[in-house]
């Protein structure tokens, strides 16, 4: 059997990220202070982006989320593995449970710094983004080994995107989507620890697939630019002016820092599921 410590450690990483995150945007005074200069930036994105960022996001909806689980499910059942199709649903689903029960019901948004309207609402974590990286990795989780790559090809740009445009479209803030990041991640791992202990999951000791490793490969190079572009945005904005200076005249850099941020959240997680997997398949 496989061990399936793996797992539980990684979803114990994302309890302690979640709460991380939380406290230093949520909680604090420059946390509240940053991301609010985020949404004021993103009104200086330009039209086509802000316009693209609206319609994206649009097309989520429960009709293509319900999509979305059916075909996960069908592929389960295809491959006659009811537990598969169970888990992954389940990832799909209690990701949606999770993130709108803690933004509404649990996680509160204390006032520490001047805003009015929408924005003074919590909206800790982003259902959008969890959306998106649910299906992802049940995607990732339901196909056959040799399909792996393909589905990353297919949906890691798609899930990356609807997390950098919520921050774009104003819909959430970098906190929302990396909080979003880390449920999906540690719901993701649960369902893969089900499976083991279920005995399910076995080694693949085949040759390594070329072009999936070269997926992985420019997937991790593009996550380290976009962390390289954030660390220095914000870096320079602060060490050149200060924080004062940058939350209230840098706006703009705030922003791109933000997105960057954002997707450099969404590959790191969907790296770190796929190591998670490495050499490991569903019989």
């Amino acid at each position: 059997m496989v061990p399936a410590r793996r797992w539980l450690v990684v979803a114990a990483v994302c309890a302690v990220v979640l709460a991380a995150v939380y406290f230093l945007a949520v909680w604090t005074v420059p946390g509240q202070a940053l991301e609010n200069a985020a949404l004021r930036g993103a009104d200086e994105a330009a039209a086509r982006d802000q316009a693209a960022a609206d319609g994206t996001l649009s097309r989520i909806t429960v009709s293509s989320l319900a999509a979305a689980v059916v075909v996960v499910a069908l592929v389960g059942l295809l491959r006659r593995r009811a537990d598969l199709a169970f888990a992954a649903v389940g990832v799909i689903v209690a990701g949606q449970l999770v993130t709108q029960v803690l933004k509404r019901y649990v996680l509160p948004r204390p006032s520490l710094v001047p805003l009015t309207g929408h924005y003074a609402e919590n909206s800790l974590p982003s259902g959008h983004t969890a959306i998106a990286m649910t299906v992802l990795f049940a995607a990732l989780l339901v196909v056959p080994y040799r399909w792996r790559g393909v589905t990353l090809v297919l949906l890691l740009s798609w899930a990356v995107g609807i997390g950098a445009y919520t921050v774009t479209a104003k819909w959430h803030r970098l906190s929302d989507t990396l909080a979003a990041d880390a449920i999906a991640l540690g719901l993701a791992c649960l369902a893969s620890w089900w499976l083991a202990r279920r005995g399910s999951v076995h080694r693949n000791d085949g040759p390594r697939r070329i072009p999936r490793v070269l997926v992985v490969t420019l997937a991790a190079l593009g996550g380290a630019v976009f962390l390289a572009l954030g660390t220095i945005l914000i870096g320079a904005a602060l060490i050149g002016g200060g924080y004062d200076e940058t939350v209230r005249d840098n706006a703009w850099v705030v922003y791109l820092a933000a997105s960057s941020f954002a997707s450099f959240g969404s590959i790191a997680a969907a790296l770190a599921f796929l190591a998670t997997w490495r050499r490991l398949e569903i019989a």
